[in-house]
């Protein structure tokens, strides 16, 4: 094993380097070996909080290799296959990447992206407030085309995005998906980014917990006195 050391920003997610390649017990500085089920790694950038003091580690996919992209979807299809998908809903914008290459592992045709760009023939009672811990401040909406609703109502959806995080995201996905009539049967992710989504998703329902499945998951990071950022239980 050797300790991850300082990449390019452009060589993050470039890469799936075989099990064991990076130590994963702590003393991390620039970068995050996240673990997939088998045992291969990838090397995310650690992004400092606010604070300071925490961390965390990032993953945007649309800038990942086609390696990596076909890597995590075709996980993310196998665990999100016993649910039985029938269409699957992407929301924006890095999780429409993620959800047509997951939609195509399923073996499906298409899929359905979700939005927030407002297009004329689209109806406000279908769109509901949107944040993301990427964009603060930024006030957007989450929209679904009107003309894909008969994909989607009577049919078995399954709501990806690629990194689930504070769970507002999820929230707003949900809550527009209930606008429609409609409750999906599983929400997928590349990455579960610490575990502060969970209690909001659980507020909302007990039951979106247990079917939110993730190819894999980041602890929250907190810096240490040397200065090198190790895992941390804390939710901020």
């Amino acid at each position: 094993m050797t300790v991850a050391k300082p990449m390019e920003p452009h060589d993050y997610w470039q890469e799936v380097f075989p099990p064991g390649s990076f130590v994963g017990d702590g003393g991390f500085r620039t970068s995050f070996p996240a673990t997939l089920a088998d045992g291969r790694q990838i090397l995310l950038p650690i992004r400092p909080l606010s604070d300071g003091r925490h961390a965390l580690a990032s993953l945007i996919i649309n800038q990942a290799s086609f390696e990596v992209e076909d890597a995590l979807a075709e996980e993310l299809a196998a665990r999100l296959a016993p649910f039985g998908p029938e269409i699957v809903a992407g929301l924006p914008t890095l999780g429409l990447t993620l959800a047509a290459a997951v939609a195509r592992k399923l073996g499906h045709k298409r899929y359905v992206p979700l939005g927030t760009s407002r297009k004329f023939w689209y109806v406000d009672d279908l769109s509901v407030p949107l944040s993301s811990i990427t964009t603060p401040g930024q006030k957007k909406r989450l929209y679904v085309d009107p003309r894909m609703l008969p994909l989607l109502r009577g049919r078995r959806v399954v709501l990806i995005d690629d990194v689930i995080s504070s769970g507002a995201s999820i929230l707003a996905g949900l809550s527009l998906m209930a606008a429609c009539g409609i409750e999906p049967v599983a929400i997928g992710a590349a990455m579960l980014q610490s575990e502060r989504w969970r209690q909001p998703l659980a507020e909302l329902s007990p039951q979106w917990p247990d079917r939110t499945v993730g190819v894999f998951a980041t602890p929250m990071l907190v810096r240490a006195d040397d200065g090198a950022w190790t895992a941390s239980d804390t939710r901020i």
